[in-house]
């Protein structure tokens, strides 16, 4: 097996037989080689680190139980991010009916500078003022994408941010490419739009 593209797929395939056999320590391999992003999944999708930490735990147990019934007919690390994204759809549903019920803040701290990614390039130079206006866009990027309606939020968490194909998106999401394309061309308008409201941008 000289395919390159394969390799990762084999590795995987042989790690979830010694799994389904009941072999402990092949499945914390893939604990270790996939928890990272699913963290920033979930934490996106989200908009808590408490929460993003149980939506991986939550996945992880999930994907542990369910591995008899993965087919295969993906990618396991399509599978298995399919499971974060709908554990992370799950957690925000609960967080949005337990919301309805409190006192709403739009101060919540949730928005941690040193875990934002940015959705645009970085300058080659940038000044002292530029790095402040870009963490300023950092806490603003976020505080948008948690405004967000959740199947918006996934969109553009996998495509803007994460940087999957749309052809892993339709098999995460279970979604037609060209519904992924419209709900992300809707979504990057309403990111720009809240950002020039939070950020007087004209």
């Amino acid at each position: 097996m000289t395919d390159t593209k394969g390799i990762q797929k084999d590795d995987d395939q042989e790690l979830v037989a010694l799994c389904r056999k009941g072999d402990t320590d092949a499945f914390e391999i893939l604990v270790r080689n996939y928890q990272k992003k699913m963290f920033n999944i979930a934490f996106r999708i989200t908009g808590s680190m408490e929460d993003a930490s149980e939506v991986v735990q939550d996945a992880f147990f999930a994907a542990h139980k369910n591995l008899k019934n993965f087919e295969q007919k993906s990618r396991f690390s399509t599978w298995l991010y399919s499971i974060t994204v709908n554990t992370a759809k799950n957690k925000l549903k609960q967080n949005l009916t337990r919301k309805t019920h409190e006192p709403h803040s739009s101060d919540d701290p949730l928005y941690a500078d040193s875990s934002a990614k940015r959705m645009e390039p970085a300058s080659d130079d940038p000044s002292a003022l530029d790095l402040l206006l870009k963490k300023d866009r950092q806490k603003s990027v976020q505080e948008c994408l948690n405004r967000l309606e959740q199947d918006f939020r996934e969109v553009i968490v996998l495509r803007d941010i994460q940087g999957f194909a749309y052809t892993e998106m339709a098999d995460m999401l279970s979604l037609a490419e060209g519904t992924i394309k419209s709900r992300l061309f809707r979504a990057r308008d309403a990111i720009k739009d809240c950002l020039k409201k939070l950020m007087g941008d004209r």
